[in-house]
C-alpha cells in the first residue's frame, strides 16, 4: 500500500494503477473513503476513477456506499518490461492505433494507458521517446475504412464466407465467394488473403477494389488445404515474397 498523503497532483495513470493495486488481493470490499484517504484524493475522484477503470475492462465490482473489490480470479501479475521491450510495445501499439481498424485501434489506446500505469516512470519515459512513429490517419484513412477492417476481421474469426463484387486491374467486376483468412498491409496497399472459390486457389484481394461485400451465411469448413497455414507456406515458397517493396504487388496472385 502506498503511504497516505498522495494527492490529485500525481499523474492520473499512476493514480489509477495505485487504485487497482489497493484492491489487489482483498477478500472484502474496500470503502471509497478508505481509497480516498490512501490516495489523498476526494471521494468524487475515487468514484470517477473506478467508473473509468470499469469502462476500460478492469473487473472491479461494487458501488458507492458498499465498497469495491477486484472480481475473484481476475488477479493479474504485475507487468515487468525492460527499456527495449517497452519501446517495442509502444511502437506496436502506435501501429495498431494507426492501421488496425476502429475496434483494435480503440483497444490499443486503452492498453497503452494500462501499460503506462504499470511500468516505472524511467522505463515509461524511454518508451515515449522512441523515434518510430505511425500516422494518426488510418491507411486509407476514414472511419469507414476502419469499419471495413473490423468487418473483415470479424468474418475471419468466425470463418464466414464472404461474397465480394470485385473490380480487377482491367476494371472488370466479378462476383467471388471467398473464405477469408488474413488481412495484410503491404506498406502502400491493403489486401484480403483467402481462398477464392471462383478460381479454386488462394488469392489476394485489394481492399480498395472491393465494390460490395456481404456475408453468405455459410461458415467455411476447416480444411487444411484452404487454411491460413497453407496460404503462408505457399507465399513463402514464392521468390521475393519475404519483403515486398511499398506499393508493390503482393507475392501471391492478385484476384
Amino acid at each position: 500500500m502506498p503511504p497516505r498523503g498522495y494527492n490529485r497532483c500525481m499523474r492520473r495513470a499512476d493514480r489509477l494503477f495505485l487504485l487497482v493495486n489497493a484492491l489487489r488481493g482483498r477478500r472484502r470490499a474496500v470503502l471509497a473513503r478508505d481509497l480516498a484517504a490512501t490516495l489523498g484524493v476526494s471521494l468524487r475522484t475515487v468514484y470517477r476513477d473506478v467508473a473509468d477503470l470499469q469502462r476500460s475492462g478492469v473487473p472491479i465490482e461494487g458501488e458507492a456506499g458498499v465498497g469495491y473489490v477486484l472480481r475473484h480470479g481476475a488477479e493479474i501479475p504485475p507487468l515487468m518490461f525492460d527499456a527495449e521491450e517497452i519501446e517495442a510495445v509502444v511502437v506496436g501499439i502506435r501501429f495498431a492505433r494507426a492501421f488496425a481498424g476502429n475496434r483494435l485501434s480503440e483497444s490499443a489506446a486503452r492498453a497503452l494507458v494500462k501499460i503506462e500505469a504499470a511500468v516505472p516512470e524511467r522505463i515509461r519515459a524511454l518508451g515515449d521517446r522512441t523515434a518510430i512513429l505511425a500516422p494518426d490517419c488510418r491507411g486509407e484513412s476514414t472511419r469507414e475504412f476502419g469499419a471495413l477492417l473490423d468487418a473483415l476481421n470479424e468474418a475471419i474469426g468466425a470463418r464466414r464466407v464472404l461474397r465480394l463484387d470485385y473490380r480487377d486491374a482491367a476494371d472488370t467486376v466479378t462476383t467471388r465467394d471467398v473464405e477469408p483468412l488474413c488481412i495484410v498491409f503491404w506498406g502502400g496497399s491493403w489486401t484480403l488473403g483467402g481462398w477464392c472459390r471462383l478460381r479454386a486457389a488462394f488469392r489476394q484481394f485489394r481492399l480498395n477494389r472491393i465494390e460490395a461485400m456481404t456475408a453468405t451465411g455459410e461458415v467455411a469448413e476447416d480444411r487444411v488445404e484452404r487454411s491460413l497455414e497453407t496460404l503462408l507456406r505457399e507465399v513463402r515458397r514464392r521468390p521475393g515474397s519475404v519483403a515486398p517493396e511499398p506499393r508493390a504487388a503482393p507475392p501471391l496472385a492478385l484476384a
